[in-house]
């Protein structure tokens, strides 16, 4: 008798702990990124009145063993890691992962693991969570290059930050030049060129047609200024450049570094009709200042400067484990590792299976309202069939109590 007052007992400790899983699945409906729980039951080690018997040669057949189980106990609570779903927010620095992912986010001492993206800059410049925890990643070097195999470092996006300006030194032509031009017709085109301290100038380069009906010459100056560099370029009968393609030009300029022009001319023809040759490409520009920042779906961040170029400037880390339902739940969002998550495998976003960066958009909580409210009537009536079987063993006590009456 005594046996089904304790199974009962223990069908309704495990199902209060089954409700009190689902509850905080509803309670995080909301939550960003969250991952719903489950709880699994097992039954308790049953008790043998009696051993199972071995069929006899020519005579009875086996017996089964008899057993009384004693109760219910929590198998697992499990984590599922199942993708939310993306909500869009336009925020910049809002980050969600299509995946099996986890961002990188670290206070200096501990490392911390998180599906949600919700970050934002710091008064420094660094890139942080909620909490004030920083994102992990690798910063760019000087010529925007970022080495995803070195240690983990903060991200940090240097608000305000300056370009250095870069003096030209390649031109590319192209357009045509007109083969039924008369000896000595001329074609001038200009572009903007600039030094070593990021100032303009005037590039100016003057066609000359020669006296061979398939050669012009050209010569280059700079701000009106004498000559720094001419050739002679040859076009052969299909109207293409058939040598001089490359030319060289340089100019001395007060106060900077000369300037040193490579020039390639090897994408002009030489057709009938009007001419068009023009500078299509120098790769000089200005001093700017940071203007903003974008980030690619590889979690490369980078920087959109004043005088119209890009660098990256970081990259966001992403991680992988052989077991995430093996994590440590933290609170805040954040997990860490135990020892049966196995340990993080770390990379940029859309290799070794760690999923894309969705930017400008959340991961939303994977909970399911149906199945938990489905899972909740399930739960209650377990937990009332369970006061029942303690109401009824205690009806059956007073009943063997009365028989002495």
């Amino acid at each position: 008798m005594m046996r089904s007052l304790f199974s009962g007992v223990s069908g309704l400790k495990n199902h209060q702990t089954r409700m009190d899983v689902i509850g905080n699945n509803i309670a995080n409906v909301n939550t960003v990124a969250f991952k719903a729980s489950r709880v699994t039951f097992e039954d308790i080690l049953s008790q043998t009145i009696e051993g199972a018997r071995s069929p006899q040669a020519g005579g009875t057949g086996g017996v089964n063993p008899k057993q009384v189980g004693l109760g219910v106990r929590i198998g697992s609570i499990d984590t599922l890691f199942t993708q939310g779903g993306l909500q869009t927010t336009d925020n910049p620095t809002d980050f969600a992962i299509q995946g099996d992912g986890f961002f990188v986010v670290s206070d200096g001492r501990q490392v911390y693991y998180t599906r949600d993206g919700a970050f934002k800059l710091s008064a420094d410049g660094a890139l942080v969570n909620s909490s004030g925890l920083r994102v992990q990643g690798w910063l760019a070097d000087a010529n925007g290059i970022i080495d995803t195999t070195k240690a983990l470092q903060d991200i940090f996006i240097p608000v305000g930050a300056q370009m250095k300006p870069k003096a030209t030194e390649n031109i590319t032509f192209e357009g045509n030049l007109d083969a039924n031009a008369a000896s000595g017709a001329t074609w001038v085109t200009s572009a903007q060129v600039y030094d070593s301290l990021g100032n303009v100038h005037t590039l100016t380069v003057t066609f000359t047609k020669a006296t061979n009906s398939n050669e012009w010459t050209w010569e280059a100056t700079l701000d009106g200024g004498g000559v720094g560099g001419s050739g002679t370029i040859t076009f052969g009968t299909d109207g293409l450049v058939a040598s001089g393609g490359t030319g060289t030009a340089a100019f001395t300029i007060p106060g900077a570094n000369a300037l040193n022009l490579t020039i390639d001319f090897s994408a002009l023809t030489q057709f009938g009709g009007n001419p068009s040759a023009y500078i299509s490409f120098q790769d000089g520009y200005e001093a700017g200042s940071l203007d903003m920042v974008t980030t690619d779906s590889n979690g490369v961040i980078t920087g959109i400067f004043t005088n119209g170029q890009s660098k990256p400037l970081a990259q966001i880390a992403l991680a992988t484990f052989p077991n995430p339902g093996g994590l440590l739940k933290q609170g805040s969002n954040l997990y860490q590792i135990s020892n049966n998550s196995g340990l993080p495998s770390i990379g940029p976003a859309n290799s070794g299976g760690r999923g894309s960066i969705a930017v400008g958009a959340l991961e939303m909580s994977n909970v399911d309202l149906a199945q938990e409210f489905t899972n909740m009537i399930v739960t209650q009536r377990g937990f009332q069939a369970n006061s029942r079987v303690i109401t009824t063993s205690d009806e059956m006590l007073q009943d063997l109590i009365n028989i002495k009456r």
